[in-house]
C-alpha cells in the first residue's frame, strides 16, 4: 500500500519522497487513517518501526483543517520521557510541516536548560512537545495554557509510566479539556500502560504490530560467560580483536556507565557516556559524534538508548543484562535495522545465566553461549 492511498495531502506526499520514505510501515499503514478520522489510538510496535511519523503525518493533516490557536495555547501536546526524544519528535514535525500551506509552529520544551527562552518561544506554538517536569514548571508560571488542546500524544508511554511520571501525568491531565483525541504509542504493553489506557482512551483503535522476526534474524546474537571482575578486560578485548569502529554498549546504572568509559579511555579506546546526569548539550554533542561515526564507543543506560536511532549500527554489547526481556529486545534492536545485519553480544556472568534463559524463552530464540579464556 503506498502513502498516496492513506489520505495524505500532496504537500506531505512530496516531503515523504524528499525524505526517502518509500512505503508505509505496518504501524503507519494502520495508524494514519485512524488518526485522520480523529479516533483514539493505542499503537504497540517496536522501536524503529516508524511510530513517530505514524502520528506526525496525520496530526499535521488534521491541523490544516483546524483553526490554529493563538497566544500561548497549543492545539497538540506530545509528551515524551527524555530531552533527546523531544528534539527528535520536534524535528520530524518541522520536516513535514515545511511544505504545508498553513504554517505550523512546533516547540520542544524540557529541563536541563534555561526555562526563559522556552517561555518566550511559546508564543504562537501549535504543536508542543514536552517532558512532564518542564511542562509543569511552565504551567505553574502561567507561560502556557492547555485548554485548547485537541490532540494528546503519549510517546514511549511505557517508559514514561515506569519512570515514575504518574503523579506528574495526573497533574497535566487535569489541565486538559475532557474532549480531545488521545494517541498512545509504545514499544511494549505493560500493566501500567493498560491501567492508564482505561482512563485516557475512548473506544480506541488498538494496533499491535508483532515483532518482525526477519529483523531479529538480521541480528547475530552471541553470549559470553564472563565473571563480573573480568567483564572490563573482556570488553576491551572484544572491541580490539573484532576491530569495532562503532559500538553501542549498554550498562545498568549511571555509575557503571561512567566506570566503563573511564577504563576504555585509559586503555586508549575512544569512548563517551550518555546518561541522565549529563547536561543536555553534552548529550546532544555525544550523540551527534556517535551517529556521524566520529566516536568509536558509546556507553548508555536503557533510558538514553531510546534516543539512539541509527540505521546501520554494526555492534551492540550488553555489558550487563537488563531486568526485563523486553528491554533486552529493545537494546539489541538498535542494530540489524534497515535490512542491514548487525551483531548483538552479551557478557553474561554465571549468576545471570538463569535470567538469560528467561530472556531467550521470552524472545523465542536461542542464543549461542561461549566460554571465555580471559
Amino acid at each position: 500500500m503506498p502513502f498516496s492511498s492513506l489520505g495524505l495531502s500532496p504537500a506531505l506526499l512530496s516531503t515523504l519522497v524528499e525524505q526517502n520514505y518509500t512505503k508505509p510501515t505496518p504501524i503507519q499503514e494502520t495508524s494514519i487513517p485512524a488518526i485522520l478520522s480523529k479516533k483514539d489510538v493505542l499503537g504497540i510496535a517496536k522501536t524503529g518501526s516508524g511510530k513517530t511519523a505514524a502520528y506526525v503525518l496525520p496530526i499535521l493533516m488534521n491541523l490544516q483543517q483546524s483553526v490554529l490557536v493563538k497566544n500561548r495555547q497549543a492545539n497538540v501536546l506530545v509528551l515524551v520521557p527524555t530531552r533527546e526524544l523531544a528534539e527528535q519528535v520536534k524535528d520530524i514535525f518541522k520536516i513535514f510541516s515545511k511544505a504545508l500551506p498553513q504554517p505550523v509552529k512546533t516547540l520542544a520544551v524540557y529541563g536541563g536548560v534555561s526555562i526563559n527562552p522556552q517561555m518566550m518561544a511559546l508564543q504562537g506554538v501549535n504543536v508542543l512537545v514536552a517532558t512532564p517536569g518542564r511542562l509543569l514548571e511552565l504551567l505553574d508560571a502561567n507561560s502556557v495554557q492547555l485548554s485548547a488542546i485537541e490532540t494528546l500524544v503519549l510517546d514511549e508511554a511505557d517508559k514514561m509510566l515506569n519512570l515514575g511520571f504518574k503523579e506528574e501525568m495526573n497533574k497535566i491531565l487535569a489541565f486538559l479539556p475532557e474532549k480531545r483525541q488521545n494517541i498512545l504509542f509504545s514499544a511494549t504493553l505493560s500493566t501500567d500502560l493498560e491501567n492508564i489506557n482505561q482512563i485516557l482512551l475512548h473506544y480506541p483503535v488498538v494496533i499491535k504490530i508483532a515483532d518482525d522476526e526477519l529483523s531479529l534474524d538480521l541480528i547475530n546474537q552471541v553470549a559470553y560467560i564472563v565473571s563480573p571482575e573480568k567483564k572490563g578486560p573482556f570488553l576491551r578485548h572484544l572491541i580490539s580483536q573484532q576491530k569495532m569502529k562503532q559500538v553501542l554498549v549498554f550498562a545498568s546504572s549511571v555509575q557503571q556507565v561512567d566506570a566503563i568509559v573511564n577504563k576504555l579511555c585509559k586503555n586508549k579506546i575512544d569512548a563517551k557516556s550518555i546518561h541522565s546526569k549529563k547536561s543536555h548539550g553534552n548529550r546532544t554533542d555525544t550523540l551527534t559524534l556517535f551517529k556521524a561515526g566520529k566516536l568509536r564507543v558509546l556507553v548508555a543506560t536503557d533510558l538514553m538508548g531510546r534516543g539512539i536511532d541509527i540505521n546501520f549500527l554494526p555492534f551492540v554489547i550488553n555489558y550487563e543484562l537488563p531486568r526485563s526481556p523486553k528491554d533486552y529486545v529493545h537494546r539489541i534492536g538498535r542494530t540489524g535495522r534497515a535490512d542491514a545485519p548487525g551483531e548483538a553480544i552479551s557478557l553474561v556472568s554465571p549468576d545471570e545465566l538463569h535470567h538469560f534463559e528467561v530472556i531467550q524463552k521470552k524472545m523465542g530464540k536461542k542464543v549461542e553461549i561461549r566460554e571465555t579464556e580471559l
